[in-house]
């Protein structure tokens, strides 16, 4: 189907260009309507300050369901979304019928062509608002059926499978420990080793749990994965990635929903311990949250309240039954994951999100793993088209089932959206191409209050997780390759095999990604030579000047169109430069006080600052006497009840108080037990943060330009620490 519309459209463009009668005399024909639209389609013959009446009053109200109910509740969501989706439909309906510019055929294409790959996103973005009229939450559901895990009445047997291929053994010995930590008396843990790796057999028989290799790599980790099914027999499963690390109480969260015969799978969110490469690339470890956030916090919800959560590889619970009676994980497509959910739906099973933090990964250390991982994904859902467990077609989903699985095939499409609208105001500048016709009262009519609301609703109906802004920057850093991939998938969506995300990285210097930079780097030169003459033809004509049509050439914005695209290049450059990352293990602001005892039985006392499973920094609470470094000292946190062995390694002083690092000298796997326990698992450490709001995300895109932070930022990471092995 998609090979056949194309071939025709290009065929009609052809016969367009070439001045065929009947092609030629059908878009005349549509270019008329388009300078003639209804009459209800005709912005008010008023002066300005009342056609800006209805985007003040929308402004107005918005804003003020959005204080009296500052999370969202069913009453204003449903308020909000009525009123994005009415102003959705009158924008579209708007852009349909008066703003096409069909007088050539150069101009058509590109008219055309935006307007398809506009309304592709909008699309996208208005089947996300039909579904947030009916969200889940199911933390008071928790709560009840908890208890009949916890009082020890429902307790079904409970398999912990960590499939690993080629983590580092550090990576999976905190995995491990973390599972073990659990508080469920009726499990067992199994380390699927699909690499036949000596060191693994090693870990598994030091940290006394179970073992399991296969003598091939036959479908990944789908395979992988399905032959741990043969060699266990728990009642339920549960998957965790090598890198993520559930808190104590997840199995207690977790278990009880499956009370509900009926209930074939609990998917819990994603949450990472450390930045995601964007933010930290550009300094904003503490301000921007990870780019999964966005999908934890609108999307599944929205989901599930659509029976059609996405169940997403790790950090889920699932029946065992309800698995094998479904043929086990799918192995059609690299997102096993995915499609072992639809298949579940399918057979009449029901699927739950449970949107709590109850473990923590890895994200991807450096950009090359970020694309990686996202391209996988986009390959991986995009494969849909070609298989049998395909959502759209798949026997027994629901309509509102399929349409909520459309959703997401349709968001990896939108990338080549992004791409377009980057190209867009080089058409402008270099071909003269007009795509957008309409004049000034039109745009203060129609597309102002559509964009502003949106602007101002965007923050709050993700739940803060992303801003609008800079949400454009995390599209626009990976548009072209993922672009790309789309298209790859649709001619042939089988060329490429599973690729693991690296982990576990150390990087000492900075690092330019140049195959990723070199289509933004052209696009750089080429948007910039294009401002300037966009803003040369403003000059000359004047940033609104009519044509004999009366209509704004080019909306008359081509230059900040172009100076927008610059900016969000700019960014998207500085994103693909990697910051250093000297040290293999994360660094957590965690507060303990802790006993010092020297080796003159000198007594300090203090505060840890940042901890990590190699080291930490103290705050001393009074001025010691000399302390060298290398002086070893016996280090003791009262609360955790552990004592550990470390050696000075740096002295200084900050904010008036004396400070320490310090690194640990030796670990017993009882005291890394403890620390792995502190820093990774305590229940409800992985908090929310909130984005920045539209105002400031504009202040921080100015910031981040202004003050790279290669040039401005020398204190990237801790001291390095030479690690002593665990």
């Amino acid at each position: 189907m998609l090979v056949s519309t194309l071939i025709i459209s290009g065929l009609v463009v052809a016969l367009w260009f070439a001045g065929e009668h009947r092609i030629s005399q059908i878009f005349e024909q549509v270019n008329k309507l388009q300078q003639n639209p209804p009459m209800w389609l005709e912005a008010p013959m008023v002066t300005g300050k009342y056609l800006l009446a209805p985007t003040i009053a929308l402004f107005i109200g918005v804003i003020a369901v959005m204080r009296v109910s500052p999370l969202p509740r069913t009453w204003s969501r449903r308020v909000v979304v009525g009123i994005v989706i009415i102003l959705t439909l009158r924008y579209v309906t708007w852009r349909s019928l008066s703003t096409l510019n069909l007088a050539n055929p150069l101009n058509g294409v590109f008219s055309l062509g935006l307007f398809v790959l506009e309304m592709l996103m909008l699309a996208s973005s208005t089947i996300q608002l039909f579904l947030m009229l009916n969200v889940k939450d199911r933390k008071r559901a928790a709560d009840i059926k908890s208890q009949a895990v916890i009082d020890g009445s429902f307790d079904p047997t409970v398999d912990i499978f960590i499939p690993t291929y080629s983590e580092p053994t550090f990576i999976l010995r905190r995995t491990i420990i973390g599972c073990q930590a659990l508080h469920y008396p009726n499990k067992k843990i199994y380390l699927l080793d699909d690499t036949r790796r000596p060191e693994m057999a090693e870990l598994a028989k030091e940290l006394k749990c179970n073992y399991i290799t296969r003598l091939d790599n036959l479908h990944a980790k789908a395979g992988n994965l399905n032959h741990a099914l043969t060699k266990t027999e728990g009642e339920l499963i549960v998957i965790f990635d090598a890198d993520f690390i559930p808190t104590t109480n997840f199995l207690t969260r977790t278990v009880g929903f499956f009370q509900d015969s009926n209930v074939a799978l609990v998917q819990t969110p994603q949450s990472f311990y450390n930045a995601d490469p964007i933010a930290r690339n550009l300094g904003l470890e503490n301000i921007l949250t990870s780019e999964e956030e966005v999908f934890y916090r609108q999307i599944q919800p929205i989901r599930d309240g659509a029976d059609s959560v996405v169940c997403a590889g790790t950090s889920f619970v699932v029946r065992r039954s309800a698995l094998l009676e479904t043929g086990g994980f799918v192995t059609e497509s690299l997102s096993e994951d995915y499609f072992t959910g639809i298949r579940l739906s399918a057979n009449g099973y029901r699927l739950i999100y449970l949107d709590e933090k109850l473990s923590a990964g890895l994200a991807a250390e450096n950009i090359a793993a970020h694309t990686t991982q996202r391209l996988r994904w986009a390959r991986g859902t995009l494969q849909a088209f070609f298989i049998t467990s395909n959502p759209l077609t798949i026997p027994g989903l629901s309509l509102i089932q399929r349409l909520a699985h459309l959703e997401g095939l349709l968001h990896w499409f939108t990338s080549i959206s992004r791409v377009y609208f980057l190209i867009m105001p080089l058409m402008y500048s270099f071909l003269g191409v007009i795509p957008i016709k309409a004049t000034l009262p039109e745009l203060m009519f129609f597309f102002l209050p559509y964009y502003l609301v949106n602007l101002a609703v965007f923050a709050w109906l993700n739940n803060h997780a992303r801003s609008a802004l800079l949400s454009d920057i995390y599209s626009l850093v990976l548009c072209f390759p993922l672009a790309l991939t789309v298209i790859q998938v649709m001619l042939n969506p089988f060329s490429k095999g599973f690729k693991v995300t690296p982990k576990g990285t150390v990087n000492n210097n900075y690092t330019f990604n140049w195959k990723l930079a070199l289509p933004l780097i052209c696009l750089f030169i080429l948007t910039a030579i294009s401002l300037w003459r966009n803003l040369g033809m403003s000059m000359i004509q004047g940033v609104w000047a009519p044509e004999v049509d009366n209509t704004v050439k080019g909306i008359g914005l081509g230059w900040l169109w172009s100076t927008y695209n610059l900016i969000m290049i700019g960014i998207a450059l500085l994103i693909l430069l990697d910051a250093p990352k000297p040290d293999i293990y994360e660094w957590f602001d965690l507060r303990r006080v802790v006993k010092l005892t020297l080796d003159d039985n000198q007594i300090l006392w203090g505060v840890t600052t940042i901890i990590s499973e190699a080291g930490a920094e103290i705050a001393l609470t009074k001025t010691p006497l000399e302390l060298l470094p290398n002086s070893t000292l016996h280090l003791e946190i009262a609360e955790e009840n552990l004592q550990i062995g470390a050696e000075i390694i740096q002295t200084g002083i900050n904010n008036e108080y004396h400070t320490l690092k310090v690194k640990y000298t030796s670990l017993s796997l009882t005291q890394h037990r403890r620390l792995v326990k502190m820093l990774f698992c305590r229940p409800g450490q992985w908090k929310r943060n909130k984005t920045p709001g539209e105002l400031q995300s504009l202040l921080l895109i100015f910031r981040i330009l202004l003050k790279p932070r290669i040039f401005f930022n020398k204190n990237l990471e801790v001291t390095p620490i030479a690690l002593t092995k665990l």
